[in-house]
Protein backbone atom coordinates (compact mmCIF):
# COMPACT_ATOMS: atom_id res chain seq x y z
CA UNK A 1 0.00 0.00 0.00
CA UNK A 2 1.29 3.43 -0.87
CA UNK A 3 1.26 6.32 1.59
CA UNK A 4 0.32 8.92 -1.04
CA UNK A 5 -2.55 11.05 0.27
CA UNK A 6 -5.05 12.08 -2.42
CA UNK A 7 -7.81 14.67 -2.35
CA UNK A 8 -10.57 14.16 -4.92
CA UNK A 9 -12.55 17.23 -5.95
CA UNK A 10 -15.68 16.05 -7.74
CA UNK A 11 -19.20 17.47 -7.45
CA UNK A 12 -20.99 14.35 -8.69
CA UNK A 13 -21.23 11.96 -5.73
CA UNK A 14 -21.37 8.75 -7.78
CA UNK A 15 -18.38 9.80 -9.90
CA UNK A 16 -16.42 10.74 -6.77
CA UNK A 17 -17.13 7.35 -5.21
CA UNK A 18 -16.09 5.56 -8.42
CA UNK A 19 -12.81 7.49 -8.58
CA UNK A 20 -12.17 6.73 -4.91
CA UNK A 21 -12.84 3.02 -5.50
CA UNK A 22 -10.49 2.93 -8.48
CA UNK A 23 -7.73 4.75 -6.59
CA UNK A 24 -8.00 2.35 -3.66
CA UNK A 25 -7.83 -0.56 -6.11
CA UNK A 26 -4.58 0.96 -7.43
CA UNK A 27 -3.22 1.13 -3.87
CA UNK A 28 -3.64 4.85 -3.17
CA UNK A 29 -5.10 6.40 -0.05
CA UNK A 30 -7.95 8.87 -0.55
CA UNK A 31 -7.90 11.17 2.47
CA UNK A 32 -10.82 13.35 1.46
CA UNK A 33 -13.43 14.05 -1.18
CA UNK A 34 -14.65 17.62 -1.75
CA UNK A 35 -17.72 18.56 -3.78
CA UNK A 36 -17.12 22.30 -4.20
CA UNK A 37 -14.16 24.57 -4.72
CA UNK A 38 -14.66 26.14 -1.33
CA UNK A 39 -14.71 22.74 0.35
CA UNK A 40 -11.57 21.72 -1.59
CA UNK A 41 -9.66 24.74 -0.27
CA UNK A 42 -10.68 23.93 3.32
CA UNK A 43 -9.87 20.21 2.98
CA UNK A 44 -6.53 20.97 1.34
CA UNK A 45 -5.51 23.05 4.36
CA UNK A 46 -6.83 20.45 6.80
CA UNK A 47 -5.45 17.26 5.21
CA UNK A 48 -2.30 18.40 3.34
CA UNK A 49 -2.73 15.95 0.45
CA UNK A 50 0.21 14.89 -1.68
CA UNK A 51 -1.81 15.36 -4.87
CA UNK A 52 -5.23 16.62 -5.89
CA UNK A 53 -7.49 15.21 -8.61
CA UNK A 54 -9.64 18.17 -9.66
CA UNK A 55 -12.78 18.14 -11.77
CA UNK A 56 -12.93 21.32 -13.85
CA UNK A 57 -16.70 21.82 -13.89
CA UNK A 58 -17.76 22.19 -10.26
CA UNK A 59 -21.05 23.43 -8.89
CA UNK A 60 -20.88 26.49 -6.68
CA UNK A 61 -19.04 29.80 -6.75
CA UNK A 62 -15.76 28.48 -8.19
CA UNK A 63 -15.00 26.06 -10.97
CA UNK A 64 -12.06 23.66 -10.72
CA UNK A 65 -9.67 25.97 -12.52
CA UNK A 66 -10.29 28.86 -10.12
CA UNK A 67 -10.10 26.44 -7.19
CA UNK A 68 -6.75 25.13 -8.46
CA UNK A 69 -5.48 28.69 -8.87
CA UNK A 70 -6.34 29.53 -5.25
CA UNK A 71 -4.88 26.29 -3.89
CA UNK A 72 -1.65 26.82 -5.83
CA UNK A 73 -1.36 30.33 -4.39
CA UNK A 74 -1.40 28.89 -0.85
CA UNK A 75 0.08 25.39 -1.17
CA UNK A 76 2.72 23.60 -3.18
CA UNK A 77 0.60 20.60 -4.17
CA UNK A 78 0.44 19.06 -7.64
CA UNK A 79 -2.98 19.13 -9.28
CA UNK A 80 -4.27 16.83 -12.00
CA UNK A 81 -7.40 17.84 -13.86
CA UNK A 82 -9.85 14.99 -14.27
CA UNK A 83 -12.63 16.11 -16.58
CA UNK A 84 -14.91 15.35 -19.50
CA UNK A 85 -14.23 18.75 -21.08
CA UNK A 86 -11.52 18.99 -23.71
CA UNK A 87 -12.52 22.06 -25.72
CA UNK A 88 -9.79 24.58 -26.57
CA UNK A 89 -11.09 27.30 -24.23
CA UNK A 90 -11.19 24.95 -21.22
CA UNK A 91 -7.75 23.53 -21.98
CA UNK A 92 -6.33 27.02 -22.44
CA UNK A 93 -7.72 28.19 -19.08
CA UNK A 94 -6.50 25.01 -17.38
CA UNK A 95 -2.97 25.45 -18.77
CA UNK A 96 -2.71 28.84 -17.05
CA UNK A 97 -2.61 27.04 -13.69
CA UNK A 98 0.31 24.80 -14.74
CA UNK A 99 -1.34 21.49 -13.85
CA UNK A 100 0.75 18.38 -13.38
CA UNK A 101 -1.61 16.35 -15.56
CA UNK A 102 -4.89 16.21 -17.40
CA UNK A 103 -7.05 13.07 -17.65
CA UNK A 104 -10.15 12.92 -19.82
CA UNK A 105 -13.21 11.05 -18.57
CA UNK A 106 -13.97 8.27 -19.09
CA UNK A 107 -10.51 7.11 -18.12
CA UNK A 108 -8.67 3.85 -17.73
CA UNK A 109 -7.10 2.94 -14.39
CA UNK A 110 -3.69 2.55 -16.02
CA UNK A 111 -3.91 6.10 -17.40
CA UNK A 112 -4.79 7.42 -13.95
CA UNK A 113 -1.91 5.57 -12.27
CA UNK A 114 0.63 6.69 -14.86
CA UNK A 115 -0.53 10.31 -14.67
CA UNK A 116 -0.43 10.34 -10.86
CA UNK A 117 3.03 8.76 -10.71
CA UNK A 118 4.41 11.13 -13.37
CA UNK A 119 2.91 14.16 -11.61
CA UNK A 120 4.41 13.14 -8.28
CA UNK A 121 7.79 12.49 -9.90
CA UNK A 122 7.75 15.88 -11.64
CA UNK A 123 6.76 17.57 -8.38
CA UNK A 124 9.57 15.85 -6.44
CA UNK A 125 12.12 16.80 -9.10
CA UNK A 126 10.99 20.44 -8.94
CA UNK A 127 11.24 20.42 -5.15
CA UNK A 128 14.73 18.87 -5.28
CA UNK A 129 15.83 21.50 -7.80
CA UNK A 130 14.54 24.32 -5.58
CA UNK A 131 16.33 22.84 -2.55
CA UNK A 132 19.61 22.62 -4.48
CA UNK A 133 19.29 26.26 -5.58
CA UNK A 134 18.65 27.52 -2.04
Amino acid sequence: MTDIRILIVEDENIVGLEIKKRLKKLGYSVHAVAKTGEEAIIKTAATSPDIILMDIMLKGEMDGIETARQIKNQHNIPIIYLTAYSDEETISRAKETNPHGYILKPFQEDDMKITIEMALHKHRMNMDRKTEQA
